[in-house]
């Protein structure tokens, strides 16, 4: 395997059956020295990454961000951080990769915004201005309390109190995550124009986080119990997940996304799906034509132990399906699988697992330091950074 450019003619499906290489940058590679890894860190190592053989890399958030969610609060969708650099690196990160033949997708978190984006900000100044619904306002009950009883999924209520608006704003994750209205052909048409903005810069398509997250029940009716809760679950996991996700009108929207993505060469999309019926979930966003292109979910990421019948599951649910899978056994969202899985621990058995990961129907995500079998190390608190 080498670094040199590559030859091919562009191939428009390339992303199927592919093996893509996912970038983390504040923990990859640090070039000046603050304890933070930054595109220029990450331009420094496309080389290496190229000689991995793989097809691409999924860069991970490196948007303007407060980082109360190391970058999955974006208070600007059109701009570096300045922790990672600026947009000409970034600019030059996409020439160089495309020069070694590689693709680059990056993450978009469309779900929600930061607390701190100015679409909130004007958002929460009133309920008259021009972006009062581009965020889930809702008036309180009779009693003070929230509006229903939908829990995030970081903890608590997924909904907080603004005495300005003196309503409650929906947030999934986060308080400092507000979620957008999708509802509101206006946001949608915002997102659009931020997909444009990065197809214009020669990006090759977008990992969607959470994107069976953008619509809500309209009604704002109540989640259902579960019947049974796995122990230590957070409030949760106590529900039956049926109105604040997996909505259908999001496929709606999800064709207008490929339609603007068709209209482009050889542009992509993969969304991370969170569902309780992960599979399922998957063979419905991945549906063509006008779906996306693929789709991965926590089926393997949540797994604890790796046996034949997890990856037996993983085949029987695709077979005959007409949509393409996308598999992974780490990222950043889980614990490394070399420690998850990998029950001895030993470089022989992390090569076995890899070898099964792509032997799967699909295309495959590889976590930045699993080709070297890393397992999941012990960060003190006061170092993190």
């Amino acid at each position: 395997m080498n670094a040199f450019p590559r030859t091919e003619p562009p191939d428009p499906d390339w992303w199927r059956g592919a093996v893509i290489y996912q970038v983390y940058p504040r923990s990859f590679r640090d070039t000046t020295g603050d304890g933070v890894g930054d595109l220029a860190g990450v331009i420094e190592k496309l080389p290496y990454i190229a000689s991995l053989g793989v097809d691409g890399l999924w860069l991970s958030p490196f948007f303007a961000s407060p980082m109360k969610d190391f970058g999955y609060d974006v208070s600007d969708y059109r701009a570096v951080d300045p922790l990672f650099g600026t947009l000409a690196d970034f600019d030059t990160l996409v020439a160089r990769a495309h020069g070694l033949g590689l693709k680059l997708i990056i993450d978009q978190v469309w779900s929600h915004t930061s607390e701190r984006h100015p679409w909130f900000l004007q958002s929460a100044a009133s309920r008259e201005n021009p972006r009062a619904d581009w965020y889930v306002w809702a008036d309180a009950k009779a009693d003070g309390a929230p509006p229903n009883n939908w829990q995030a999924s970081f903890g608590g209520p997924s909904w907080t109190w603004n005495p300005r608006r003196r309503q409650y704003y929906l947030h999934n994750f986060l308080e400092a995550q507000p979620d957008l209205n999708f509802w509101n052909p206006d946001v949608q048409d915002a997102i659009l124009d931020v997909a444009r903005f990065w197809l214009d810069r020669g990006v090759d398509g977008f990992r969607l986080d959470v994107v069976n997250f953008i619509f809500h029940d309209p009604a704002l009716r109540d989640n259902p119990a579960l019947r049974r809760v796995r122990p230590a679950a957070l409030p949760t996991g106590f529900q039956r997940h049926l109105h604040d996700r997996s909505q259908p009108e999001a496929l709606a929207f999800l064709a207008r996304l490929r339609a603007l993505l068709d209209s482009y060469d050889g542009r992509m999309a993969v969304g991370e799906i969170v569902d309780p019926s992960p599979l399922e979930r998957q063979r419905e966003y991945t549906a063509p034509p006008d779906r996306l292109h693929t789709a991965y979910s926590f089926y393997l990421l949540d797994a604890r132990a790796a046996t034949p019948a997890l990856f037996a599951g993983a085949l029987e649910a695709w077979a005959g399906a007409a949509g393409w899978p996308a598999w992974s056994l780490g990222n950043h969202d889980v614990p490394r699988f070399a420690s998850r899985l990998a029950r001895s621990g030993t470089r022989q058995e992390v090569k076995i697992l890899l070898a099964a990961l792509v032997c799967l129907r699909g295309t495959v995500f590889l976590y930045q330091g699993e080709e070297l079998g890393l397992p999941q190390a012990h960060v003190p608190f006061e170092a993190l950074r």
